[in-house]
């Protein structure tokens, strides 16, 4: 049962902090040499330099900008997700389908997860290492550590691998079903945890797209 009762910021918001951290770092050792530069050459030269990173800068959003469109039969974006799909129901995930993908993606990756939560976000699904090849997962996958397309379960935090629903203790919360498009498989074994799949997931992220849906148990 989830230990939830209270409102933090959108899971997302951490998991774009994490991953961007080292792109952050990257980006002022330029600026550093950059200021230096302004010691030694002219304003030509200084001119020319700022717009060599202008363009990396530009170049490197837009690959951060690319939205894969998520969507699932069983809710749309924003509504109340069916009962069927939560601890009240059968707990089975959603199916969920996506499109937008960059043709040099190698690999998914599906995250979900309630930021909603005193403590933090509560991981109710990882999935990792999912084909290039498909665009979709059916609804009621199995919780085994490998799927029949090699694809990995990671652990949750109700401490199995596989899918768990929603089940807040009390309040409406929200649930983001998030997919990332890779330009290289994790190959990692089954039982990884969220904060694994996301340090691996540094620095390979070509898109991401996601849908969220909310649920509040009926007393």
């Amino acid at each position: 049962m989830e230990k939830q009762n209270g409102i933090n910021t959108m899971g997302s918001e951490k998991d774009v902090e994490g991953i961007l951290g080292a792109k952050v770092v990257i980006l002022r050792k330029m600026f550093g040499q950059l200021f230096l530069f302004t010691a030694h050459y002219s304003l030509t030269t200084i001119h020319c330099s700022l717009l060599i990173l202008l363009s990396i800068l530009l170049s490197g959003g837009a690959a951060m900008a690319q939205t894969i469109h998520v969507t699932s039969d069983a809710f749309r974006e924003g509504e109340m997700i069916p009962a069927q799909y939560t601890c009240d129901g059968r707990n089975i995930n959603p199916s969920l389908r996506w499109s937008g993908a960059p043709k040099e993606t190698q690999s998914f990756v599906i995250l979900s997860d309630d930021p909603d939560a005193p403590g933090g976000d509560w991981v109710h699904w990882v999935l990792y290492d999912l084909p290039p090849t498909i665009n979709m997962v059916p609804e009621a996958l199995p919780p085994h550590n490998v799927l029949v397309n090699n694809e990995k379960h990671g652990k949750i935090d109700f401490g199995r691998v596989g899918y768990g629903g929603p089940c807040p203790p009390g309040g409406t919360h929200r649930y983001f079903f998030k997919v990332y498009a890779l330009d290289a498989m994790l190959n990692l074994p089954a039982g990884k945890t969220k904060k694994e799949i996301l340090k691996a997931m540094e620095g390979h992220i070509l898109a991401e797209g996601g849908l969220m849906g909310k649920y509040q148990r009926k007393k």
